[in-house]
């Protein structure tokens, strides 16, 4: 027969542990076709996800440019309406003015706000009032009714005391009496 040689041993042995090696090395390949196979999953799922994400993007960034158009709009309106209302404050401010005309336009302020218009009307309105009553009492007092004499030598008697007013009053009784 023949003789084994160490060669053969080795040979045996390594022909025994190749099937175990082969066992392992198709473990370790099948784990790495499911770790393959999940990995293509997830990046497909990226990409999936990716995707939607870009079309959103694109999305807000349509909806972004759609928003500053209506911004600059709306700006456009609010810069409108302010002229407006510019205009329509002076236009109350004179027809106030016109509807009164014995209040000083100069007095009454010119605003945008038709409260303030309003408040510095009335103030002025007001003071005219007032000084319209103090001249009507100057003239009240200035009066002389027509055809009556004029008084002489009348007496002024506001300086004087209670008790001097009593005594000129005694005094002109008896004057009138003693005639």
């Amino acid at each position: 027969m023949a003789r084994r040689t160490e060669s053969d041993e080795d040979s045996d042995e390594r022909m025994a542990e190749a099937p175990a090696q082969i066992e392992a090395l198709q473990t370790a390949a099948a784990d790495a076709q499911a770790r393959a196979a999940t990995a293509r999953t997830e990046l497909a799922a990226a990409k999936q996800a990716r995707t939607s994400a870009e079309a959103q993007l694109a999305e807000v960034a349509s909806g972004r440019d759609a928003a500053e158009v209506e911004l600059s709009r709306l700006r456009s309106d609010v810069e409108d309406m302010r002229e407006r209302l510019s205009e329509a404050a002076v236009k109350y401010r004179e027809a106030k003015l016109s509807a009164a005309p014995e209040v000083p336009a100069d007095l009454v302020p010119a605003s945008e706000s038709l409260a303030e218009i309003d408040q510095g009307f009335e103030a002025v309105q007001r003071v005219v009032g007032q000084l319209k009553e103090r001249m009507a009492e100057e003239r009240q007092s200035a009066r002389v009714p027509v055809g009556s004499p004029t008084r002489r030598g009348a007496l002024v008697l506001s300086g004087l005391s209670a008790a001097e007013k009593i005594r000129v009053g005694l005094k002109e009784l008896s004057e009138r009496e003693g005639r």
